[in-house]
């Protein structure tokens, strides 16, 4: 399997997990407070900075969810989910200009894919910008017209 079609499926896979940039992450690794069982002999289990991120991620520590996705895209590059969850990290801390650079990385390394666009259709609308949120948003629905999570995004720029 080449390189370009392992990412496809990890933007797939993004897909399924991410809404938006405002739940970014919420299905992830599942650990049990870093234990093994309860036996006094069970060791912490050490997270990937990639799961480390998404955990820090959806417990709302954006700052340490970027300092683990940024760890992961310096390991791996071609880490589309990677550049994905910097690039939503980015969006939380207001730092605009870095996540539109962690979208682009994620889009030329798998395409304008939906969940890709869908968060940054979030962003723009986390910058007040209505018109290109609701243009990428558009696009998004038009790929993946029974996305819950793209369509909850069109919802929520209706009320904005």
């Amino acid at each position: 399997m080449n390189r370009i079609t392992k990412n496809i499926g990890m933007v797939v896979l993004v897909s399924v997990t991410l809404s938006g940039c405002q739940s970014l992450l919420s299905q992830g690794s599942s650990t049990n407070g870093g234990l093994l069982g309860n036996s006094a002999l069970s060791k912490p289990i050490k997270l990937s900075n990639m799961d480390a991120g998404k955990k820090h991620f959806r417990e709302a520590n954006y700052g340490l969810a970027e300092k683990k996705f940024r760890k992961s895209v310096e390991q791996n590059p071609t880490n589309a989910e990677a550049w994905l969850g910097l690039a939503a990290s980015y969006d939380q801390l207001g730092l605009f200009d870095r996540s539109d650079r962690a979208y682009e990385q994620a889009i030329n390394l798998v395409g304008p894919k939906p969940a890709i666009l869908n968060n940054q259709g979030y962003s723009q609308m986390l910058r007040g910008n209505k018109r290109q949120a609701r243009k990428l948003l558009k696009k998004a629905a038009r790929m993946a017209p029974d996305n819950a999570r793209i369509k909850g995004n069109l919802e929520l720029l209706k009320k904005a």
